[in-house]
């Protein structure tokens, strides 16, 4: 019995063992295929990394070639605008360039009519008004070189200035009033009755005694002929003092003066009026401006030395850092 027992014993602890010893097992097993199947798992996820680290490469790699050719492009794109701004640079100032020789032609152009005006036509409203549009011309340059062309161009119109109506309307006004003396001439000589023979002072209510020798008209006709040979001359004076013709004025003047004694007699206001002739024939009717012309050779003189060149601003560089946005 205690055999039994003892064999029964050994018996459940050779089959406890046995269990047990199979049970390891197994969990042995599961334990061992656990661990391949976490490496399995392991090595697929290695994989993937892997394949991701190339893949993320690869994208480096392009964003690094593409941030090289948009440095390129950038670069090209900074000197194309340093060039665009040379360019514009160069067109405003030729623009400039261009407005400024535009109005100098118009300041030249006006000073010019202004001496017309005052040489051939003596007209001085005229040529005052020309001076002042070409000192508005000037004065919307700022060019350093005009500084004495303007100088210049104010005291020509300052000595325009101080002439007044000028000698042309002073001849004229001198003219007309001589003309209008004419009117006032006595017809006869006037002599004083005590120096007068008796038989003079008898007569005189009858009979006109004259000098033989005396050229003065007294039949009407030719009275007539001979105030109309001086109205032609006066007439002719006349024009030629609107067209500024100063020898043709005179000898008008001196012809004219010449027929008074053949249509007054001899007198005091007979006398004047010639002598008011011959100081009109006299009288100059260009104006004495020394300074005339000095601001048109002036501007000349400048348009006929070349301007210093105005600096273009400097291109701006472009350096940039060859590493930026580039990954080794």
């Amino acid at each position: 019995m205690p055999l039994l027992l003892g064999v029964v014993l050994l018996a459940a602890i050779a089959a406890a063992g046995w269990y047990g010893w199979s049970q390891w097992q197994a969990w042995n097993a599961r334990q061992q295929n656990q661990a391949q199947q976490q490496l399995g798992a392991l090595e697929q996820r290695l994989d993937t990394l892997r394949r991701d680290q190339h893949a993320q490469g690869e994208r480096i790699q392009d964003a690094a070639a593409t941030n090289r050719v948009l440095r390129d492009e950038v670069l090209g794109l900074s000197q194309r605008g340093a060039l665009l701004e040379d360019s514009v640079a160069k067109l405003v100032d030729s623009t400039h360039q261009g407005v400024a020789a535009l109005r100098l032609d118009q300041a030249e152009l006006e000073l010019h009519l202004a001496a017309q005006r005052l040489t051939i036509a003596g007209d001085l409203p005229g040529a005052r008004q020309a001076y002042a549009l070409a000192a508005d011309t000037l004065h919307g340059l700022d060019d350093p070189r005009l500084l004495n062309v303007k100088q210049a161009l104010e005291q020509e119109r300052a000595a325009v200035e101080q002439l007044g109506d000028g000698p042309q309307a002073k001849a004229d006004a001198q003219l007309t009033e001589a003309s209008a003396a004419l009117a006032q001439l006595p017809r006869k000589a006037t002599v004083e009755d005590t120096t007068r023979p008796s038989w003079q002072r008898i007569l005189s209510p009858l009979i006109d005694v004259r000098p033989s020798g005396t050229r003065v008209a007294v039949a009407p006709a030719q009275r007539a002929a001979f105030e109309n040979a001086l109205q032609l001359e006066l007439t002719l004076a006349r024009a030629a003092l609107e067209r500024n013709d100063r020898p043709a004025f005179q000898g008008a003047m001196t012809r004219a003066a010449a027929w008074l004694p053949r249509l007054w007699p001899a007198s005091p206001q007979a006398s004047a009026v010639e002598k008011q002739f011959g100081q009109i024939a006299a009288l100059p009717l260009q104006p004495d401006l020394p300074a005339q012309g000095s601001t048109l050779r002036l501007l000349q003189s400048v348009r006929s030395r070349p301007a210093a060149p105005t600096p273009l601003p400097a291109a701006r560089a472009h350096d940039a850092n060859p590493g930026t946005g580039d990954t080794p």
